[in-house]
């Protein structure tokens, strides 16, 4: 697989752990929106903690992830939806534990009215298996 951070001063730098966009080739994984399921109970994780729902959101992603040979240096895009924006700085904390900064995927975080079974936090990526 091969990997290229795109950048230009032409567009608006990022301000957190993602970069403006990333080219890539081959085999493309899509893993649908993940919740802070517990996969073994299928209880909601962190009732209303939105570190504890993040972190369980990035195990989840991270196991799809493995099974499908593939990890989190793969990973090119991801979309974030929040139940309230001011819970952003604290999910990005936990999400930048995964990323470092200079290789990390495009990334689009947004606000939405309602999540399923009303968790604070939803992430879908997409990756490549090289």
């Amino acid at each position: 697989m091969s990997k290229k951070v795109i950048r230009t001063k032409l567009a608006p730098a990022p301000v957190g752990p993602y970069n403006q966009a990333i080219a890539t080739s081959g085999e493309m994984l899509f893993i649908a929106g993940q919740i802070p399921l517990d996969p073994q109970s299928g209880n909601i994780v962190g009732e209303s903690d939105i570190t504890a729902q993040t972190k369980q959101v990035m195990t989840n992603i991270e196991a799809i992830l493995t099974e499908a040979g593939t990890n989190w240096d793969n990973v090119v895009k991801t979309s974030v939806f929040l139940s309230d924006l001011a819970n952003f700085a604290s999910m990005n904390q936990v999400y930048a534990q995964y990323f470092a900064e200079d290789t990390a995927p495009a990334r689009a975080c947004v606000e939405v009215s309602r999540l399923p079974k009303d968790v604070l936090v939803e992430i879908e990526c997409i990756a490549v298996i090289s």
